[in-house]
Order: structure tokens, then C-alpha cells, then sequence
């Protein structure tokens, strides 16, 4: 019996749809311990504000508010998690599903989230002509400057989910990362970047040069919209490493026809296309190669040999979002 948990999509002029997620226990009488579990039920809601901002009276009881501790918050525990999503609902389902598999691996439990989804918001931005409209060569800073519509966006979902009771804000989206020091410039929150997490991981990881006289070298496969954000290359540096990316060659016939092929549901031309990739810059010493891009993840095999070169930052990402939460639950 699940005693707990819900999801909610709430549609409102200043509402983007949510998620909501809560730790739950499964009480059954057939199990001697209870198990962690997520519950998901989902509600869909629509909410109409008056001039000021709150609901009215008439509507205001429709909303199990008493289920909460506090009413001020949808979710009011000190761990509470607040995810942006991205550009589609499959990256931040992918990343619910590291961040409950994370959690539960080591017999623990998942913490309660607030998930801000309205992938539709994206589609009415040019982002991705907007990034294919550059050069690789233009500085990352110019494709900032005249994007305040897409950081508004972003902006706003965040203070929704600083008002919905976050204490900690991710995005398991990649290109999102581009506005990354914008959207939490006035952030009191603390705010994960993928970058920074994927980065201290492999630092911690205390890995060894592959070449005499060099530094350890760290691959990125992503779209080239990501790689001309730069914010990849940018932590990694910050952290001694030397990052190598795809040549001009490999990304037009390797790297994009990979996508490309991912996204015709053509799996094999694209796992043929993504191991050629890892392997050109495997032969440039790296040490390991980033998988930057939701569309090249899972394309190759569990068994497959070259997955242990390759890191998902989203795992990453999962990771230090599990560990500000224990620690924020216990006090820490």
C-alpha cells in the first residue's frame, strides 16, 4: 500500500507543468522490511489566478494542501530537489531514473523532487538554429548575449521551483547549460552544474597521463551545439585536465550522421558511427571520453568493451545531487 506521493501538472499563465516526487514506503503486510519505492500518481490541473497573483477562494479547495507540512510549499523537507527539464521530457525521465537507481543502490532512499517540465517552451525558441546559425569558431559568449528569451524562460522556472520548496536546483539537459551562470546568477540556492560534477568526479578519480609529458586528457562527445557552448571544455580545464574534442571531419561524418541516425531509429549505423568517434579520440590518449548527448546514450551495448572508456555526465550529475541531499537531510 503506498501512502504517499503524487505528480501534478499545473498549467497556469506563471505555472509551467510539474512533477512532483516524494520518497514513499511500501507497507505491505507480505514484506517483513519495507522497501523504498517512488509513488506516481499522476493529476492534471488547471489553474486559473486572479490579478493579484493567488488562486480564488472557489478554487483553492481543490488543492490537497493539508498533505504538506507547510503551506507556503508544495514540498517542504530540507532535501528537496528542484529539476529543470530540457529540451525533451526523455532527458529529464532519464535523468528521474539515475537519480531513484542511485539512491536505492546502496539500500538508501530517493529524495523528494519538484520536476519543471515544459519542453513545449523550447520548441517556440530558436535554440538549435539559433546554434547552428554560428561557427564553431565564434566565442560562446556571442551566442549568449542575445538569448534573454530563452534565459527568462529558464529564470522562471527556477524561482517556480524556489517557490514549489526546492533547497537545490539541477537541469539534465546539456544545451540548457549554455545560460547556466545566467539562470543562477540571483540564485540563493545552491545550483549543480553537470559540467563542475563530471569534472570533481574525475579528478577524484586520480587518473594517470596515457603520454609522458602531458596532463590527462579527457575526450567530449556532444552535439556541436554543446561543444560551441564550451562550458564542458571550460570546467574540465579548470580542474588541470587537457580536453580533446572532434575535428571539424569527424563531427560532419561522424558525430551529426550519429544523431542523425539515432533519431531515424537506425541503431546500428548510429552504434557503428559512435564507436568509430570514441575510437578517434581514444587514439588522441584520452582517457576517457564524456558522452555529452541524450541521443548517443544507450546507444552502444552494456558489453560492449568501449563503454568502459565512456561516462554519462548525467550520472554524475545524479551522484552529487544524491549527496547534497543526504548530507542536507542529516544535517550536514
Amino acid at each position: 500500500m503506498v501512502d504517499a506521493g503524487m505528480t501534478m501538472s499545473f498549467h497556469t499563465q506563471n505555472r509551467p507543468p510539474l512533477l512532483l516526487g516524494v520518497a514513499t514506503k511500501n507497507t505491505s503486510r507480505s514484506r517483513t522490511k519495507s522497501s523504498t519505492s517512488v509513488a506516481v500518481v499522476q493529476v492534471s490541473s488547471v489553474l486559473q489566478t486572479n490579478e493579484s497573483g493567488n488562486l480564488p477562494e472557489s478554487k483553492r479547495s481543490s488543492m490537497p494542501l493539508t498533505r504538506f507540512q507547510a503551506p507556503n510549499y508544495i514540498l517542504s523537507q530540507p532535501n528537496t530537489v528542484g529539476i529543470i527539464g530540457g529540451l525533451s521530457v526523455f532527458s529529464s525521465l532519464l535523468f528521474l531514473e539515475k537519480l531513484v537507481w542511485w539512491s536505492l543502490k546502496d539500500g538508501g532512499e530517493c529524495p523528494p523532487f519538484v520536476v519543471c517540465s515544459d519542453p513545449t517552451l523550447y520548441k517556440e525558441l530558436p535554440i538549435r538554429s539559433l546554434f547552428h546559425s554560428f561557427t564553431r569558431s565564434r566565442a560562446s559568449a556571442q551566442i549568449l548575449s542575445n538569448n534573454w528569451p530563452i534565459i527568462e524562460s529558464l529564470c522562471r522556472k527556477r524561482a517556480f521551483l524556489e517557490h514549489s520548496g526546492a533547497r537545490c536546483i539541477v537541469m539534465p539537459c546539456h544545451l540548457s547549460h549554455a545560460w547556466h551562470d545566467q539562470i543562477s546568477e540571483d540564485c540563493s540556492l545552491r545550483f549543480l552544474h553537470v559540467g563542475e560534477c563530471v569534472a570533481r568526479e574525475l579528478k577524484e578519480a586520480k587518473l594517470k597521463p596515457l603520454e609522458n609529458g602531458s596532463n590527462v586528457r579527457i575526450g567530449v562527445l556532444a552535439a556541436d551545439a554543446t561543444l560551441m557552448a564550451g562550458f564542458y571544455q571550460e570546467k574540465l580545464q579548470s580542474q588541470g585536465f587537457e580536453v580533446v574534442v572532434p575535428d571539424k571531419e569527424t563531427m560532419e561524418h561522424v558525430v551529426i550522421p550519429a544523431i542523425e541516425a539515432m533519431k531515424r531509429r537506425d541503431m546500428e549505423g548510429a552504434r557503428n558511427l559512435l564507436r568509430i568517434a570514441v575510437q578517434v579520440l581514444l587514439v588522441r590518449a584520452v582517457n576517457t571520453v564524456i558522452i555529452a548527448s541524450d541521443e548517443l546514450q544507450g546507444v552502444l551495448p552494456r558489453d560492449d568493451p568501449l563503454l568502459k572508456k565512456c561516462v554519462d555526465p548525467m550520472d554524475a550529475l545524479a551522484r552529487s545531487t544524491i549527496k547534497w541531499a543526504n548530507a542536507t537531510g542529516n544535517g550536514g
